[in-house]
């Protein structure tokens, strides 16, 4: 690759570092990691809560660029914001899906509908905003494609999955 191709490729980078930056990573919640759906308030209800199918897509451009971003040494601090906004995610919506393992122990049996993981989340908090029965859970592809995501940004280097000693 020629000077000119690699600049025009981090060229590129920056560009979709900005637009990332400026309509994705700036509405994370710093504690959870989670996005709001929207900070809208309405009528129809309140948006501001963190969908775990919106949360994954969104942070799929953010882990795709850090991707294109640790193949350059060029500007370190974008590559580590990209991959520590991606783990705070990931990590994020992993912790609200493990304070329900009980209900996944039980779906498990049941195959309930109330018994399943819910689907969206507080944004601040984590935790779950709607009862069981309010709102429909059973969003088996957000669980799936969250679950094939956290798979896929551990094969690529992220450590998403602390260990416990």
């Amino acid at each position: 690759m020629s000077t000119i191709d690699i600049n025009q490729i981090t060229n590129t980078l920056d560009n979709w570092f900005e637009l990332t930056e400026k309509t994705i990573l700036c509405r994370q919640d710093s504690q959870t990691g989670l996005f709001p759906a929207s900070t809208d308030v309405n009528g129809h209800g309140d948006y501001t809560d963190a969908w775990v199918r919106d949360n994954v897509y969104s942070i799929m451009a953010v882990w795709g660029l850090w991707l294109g971003y640790r193949k350059f040494d060029h500007f370190p601090a974008r590559k580590t914001r990209l991959e520590d906004s991606t783990i705070n995610l990931m990590r994020g919506l992993l912790t609200s899906m493990m304070r329900q393992t009980h209900k996944v122990e039980r779906f498990k049996y049941t195959q309930n509908p109330l018994d399943a993981l819910h689907a969206k989340y507080d944004t601040q908090s984590g935790q779950v905003v709607v009862d069981d029965d309010k709102w429909g859970h059973l969003q088996l592809d957000a669980t799936s494609i969250f679950l094939l995501m956290l798979a896929q940004m551990t094969r690529s280097g992220l450590g998403i999955i602390k260990s416990v000693e």
